[in-house]
């Protein structure tokens, strides 16, 4: 019996030391864990990508750890706005870092005009130059911090929302899961035919990207994540929401579809709920993967 017990305890000893979550995976952990890190938190960075100088933002954990993998949430701005916009205020990273308990680094990029609606700065991602520039954000921040390379994801409204979908189209082996606040197919989709957890939610009465076009949108991982379609389509009612996780998908791949009776908002304050559910339905998607 002692021998057993010695066994099960080493074990469980070398999963603890390897960062395993037994509910979950082997965390896979970045070439940066372990290293004092030369990325200061709030400061804006820049680089090269593709001949074009690119910058983002990374906030770091009050209690960042350089020991222990963290989840990696990249969050993109809508058109007009800018990397600050979402790395400041009372609702900065779209209101995530309050919920994630140290546990997540969070990334602002800057988008660009080229291929923009209007000349006003967005994520047209022409000739996949905005993947181009999460990947090389990737390389950059993964070098530096230590981030668990299993729990990438990537959320943002509008046009951000468009691009956390061209990242699930071209990227769904790199990232975990996605999670999009009022989307339109506006940062294209390439490839878009391999599984990833995905989370949608859209207004009812959105006049900027209606909801048809979400629709479609959530339809193509329905479909790549082998979940049984709804036979009807959800119905929020007045003032409130509904929300479908779809069953027979994939374990590893959940989807969710939340619909809300509203426009377009990343704060959708409903008559049915307390404040802004965004943040804790964001959140507690992404918080489920460890």
């Amino acid at each position: 019996m002692r021998s057993l017990l010695s066994a099960a305890t080493q074990a469980f000893a070398l999963l603890s030391l390897l960062g395993s979550d037994v509910s979950g995976v082997l965390a896979a952990p970045s070439a940066g864990c372990g290293k004092t890190p030369t990325i200061t938190s709030g400061q804006a960075r820049t680089m090269t990508v593709n001949g074009k100088q690119r910058q983002y933002i990374v906030r770091l954990p009050e209690r960042y750890d350089n020991s222990q993998p963290h989840r990696l949430v990249f969050t993109f701005h809508a058109l007009g706005g800018n990397m600050n916009q979402i790395a400041t205020g009372n609702e900065a990273y779209y209101g995530l870092p309050p919920l994630a308990n140290s546990s997540a680094i969070f990334v602002s990029p800057n988008g660009q005009t080229a291929g923009s609606a209007f000349g006003l700065m967005g994520w047209g991602n022409v000739g996949g130059e905005d993947i181009m520039f999460v990947d090389a954000m990737l390389a950059a921040i993964e070098a530096d911090l230590c981030v668990d390379t299993n729990l990438r994801f990537s959320t943002g409204f509008s046009y951000g929302a468009g691009m956390s979908y061209a990242i699930a189209c071209a990227r769904s082996e790199q990232f975990r899961a996605v999670a999009l606040m009022s989307a339109g197919i506006i940062s294209g989709c390439q490839g878009g035919t391999k599984p990833i957890a995905y989370y949608h939610q859209h207004g009812t009465r959105d006049q900027v990207l209606p909801i048809t076009g979400g629709r479609q949108m959530r339809n193509t991982f329905v479909r790549n994540n082998g979940c049984q379609p709804q036979t009807s389509e959800p119905q929020p009612p007045s003032g409130g929401l509904t929300r479908v996780d779809y069953t027979g998908c994939d374990p590893k791949y959940p989807t969710t579809w939340v619909v809300f009776d509203g426009d377009h908002t990343p704060s959708p304050r409903l008559s049915s709920q307390s404040g802004n559910f965004s943040p804790r339905y964001v959140w507690g998607f992404f918080s489920q993967f460890t």
